[in-house]
């Protein structure tokens, strides 16, 4: 492309959309560049119950097609591809793409995060037979039928209790002897008969034949091995994975500075290059909500706007 952006925003999940749509309001010639589809993790959320404003039943891909939308009104363009290299020293900003180059003034980084995986025996071999990260796209898939949810956190418990509206019975694996969810999700689950909790343990091991129908928990106190086996009439069961995130910075490293894969900015958006900002998950941030994503995005457009008028 031959196009000189203003912005170009990488990554289609809240953050770059709510970016997107501040510069759009602003009058800046906006780009978005997104991978694979709109929205990032919040997509895989099936109710979102904690943004300020939202329907009552919204999901997170409703909530989303909204924001794209809005994107587009102002003036928002968008294309999909990956980016493989970054030039990001000097007045112009270039971003390789598998497509196409890619130029703007300035860059936001709104790249998020992906799930992480257990790193267990068997976990890649059943991913897609059994083994899943997203409650969404696979949940009616075990209607009937027992799951496993593994984490412990507000993701991981709210996951597992959609999951109630297909399985039969859903247990929580959790590493601690205490959930990390919020209190008031905590009382939803312990309050629904369908939820089962196993604790202090860490899943080591996923079997199956073609799909899932065992699996080898690890007692993190006793050590003591203990294999669960899927009910002989069903054959099968389900693990979902909700234990966190892994940034996606790998294409970053040696440029914009990071910890531990997270890119560090100022309150501002701010990375240690000039022109480029980062917002959402993929920085290093106390609490990653789909709130606090959105607040980012705006602050990254608005300090992307001033750097250029200056």
């Amino acid at each position: 492309m031959s196009n000189v952006y203003d912005v170009i925003i990488i990554g289609a999940g809240p953050a770059g959309l709510t970016a997107a749509l501040y510069a759009g309001r602003a009058r800046m010639s906006t780009l978005i560049i997104e991978k694979e589809k709109d929205g990032g993790q919040i997509v895989l959320t099936s109710e979102v119950e904690n943004y300020p404003g939202c329907l009552e039943g919204e999901s997170g891909p409703t909530l989303i097609d909204r924001m794209a939308e809005q994107a587009k009104h102002f003036g928002a363009e968008k294309v999909y591809d990956e980016i493989l290299e970054v030039k990001l020293e000097g007045k112009e900003k270039v971003l390789v793409g598998k497509k196409a180059e890619y130029i703007g003034q300035t860059v936001i980084i709104a790249t998020g995060a992906s799930s992480r995986p257990i790193g267990c025996s068997g976990e890649k071999q059943f991913t897609g037979k059994g083994v899943s990260y997203c409650a969404t796209c696979d949940g009616a898939f075990f209607e009937g039928l027992e799951v496993f949810v593994v984490g412990g956190g507000d993701t991981a418990i709210e996951e597992a209790m959609y999951l109630t509206k297909f399985a039969r019975k859903v247990s929580v694996i959790h590493r601690r002897d205490e959930l990390r969810a919020a209190k008031s999700i905590q009382e939803k689950a312990f309050a629904n008969p369908k939820m089962n909790f196993i604790w202090d343990s860490a899943v080591h091991e996923i079997k199956g034949d073609g799909l899932v129908n065992s699996m080898v928990l690890e007692n993190l106190k006793t050590g003591e091995m203990t294999e669960l086996v899927a009910d002989e009439d069903d054959g099968i069961f389900g693990v979902f994975v909700f234990i966190g995130y892994t940034p996606k910075t790998n294409i970053f490293e040696g440029i914009i500075d990071m910890d531990k894969g997270y890119i560090v900015t100022d309150e501002n958006m701010k990375t240690n290059v000039e022109g480029v900002y980062a917002a959402g998950d993929v920085r290093l941030k106390s609490l990653r909500q789909v709130v606090t994503a959105a607040a980012d995005g705006a602050i990254a457009a608005v300090q992307a706007e001033k750097f250029l008028s200056e």
